[in-house]
């Protein structure tokens, strides 16, 4: 499975780029990304990090979830469980499925995380183009979420919402894995 996902990471990234008309150079100054990690990605010969591919998102001025929709998907207003992908952190080891219709035009985007016993993930990308909204609502375990230097420890049932407007870390402190759905509102490629 990881690999028709790297290739569908490979296939995106370089549609966004090339919609943009950015050359490897620029979307690297933009994201923070060198250019030959970015070559590896969009030739699907990497295996990118969750915090990779988030400076990517920032670069391209997308949402992380936007990276893992299939290329110029047709919309479809229902997302069947038997079609949304899994990705696997290669750092961390969380697992992030996209729920919502790819393609679909909606500045809504949900994602489900299963977060394992110990994990912690940084981005530390601050300024995001446009305004991005996100909510996290545990449905089972604990994470606790820095954004910025506030910090919320979210037990099942518990919703946060913020603005993705500064550095953000997710960290599971317990020994069991969490479970949680992020829904996303922001700018969507056009």
């Amino acid at each position: 499975m990881e690999f028709g996902i790297n290739d569908r990471i490979a296939a995106r990234v370089r549609e966004l780029r090339g919609r943009l008309g950015l050359s490897l150079e620029a979307l690297a100054e933009a994201s923070g990304v060198s250019r030959s990690m970015i070559s590896l990605i969009e030739r699907g010969e990497s295996s990118p990090t969750a915090v990779v591919l988030e400076k990517l998102a920032t670069g391209l001025g997308v949402s992380l979830a936007t990276l893992f929709e299939a290329p110029a998907a047709p919309p479809r207003p229902v997302s069947r469980r038997a079609d949304q992908i899994e990705w696997r952190d290669p750092a961390s080891g969380y697992l992030r499925r996209n729920v919502s219709p790819g393609g679909f035009p909606s500045p809504i985007q949900i994602v489900e995380v299963i977060f394992p016993a110990g994990a912690r993930v940084a981005y530390e990308t601050a300024a995001r183009p446009g305004v991005t909204h996100q909510q996290v609502w545990v449905l089972e375990g604990t994470i606790q979420v820095m954004l910025g230097d506030e910090d919320f420890e979210l037990r099942p049932g518990d919703c946060l919402a913020m603005v993705l407007d500064r550095p953000i870390t997710y960290h599971n402190p317990t020994q069991r894995p969490a479970r949680y759905c992020v829904v996303i509102v922001g700018p969507r490629p056009g």
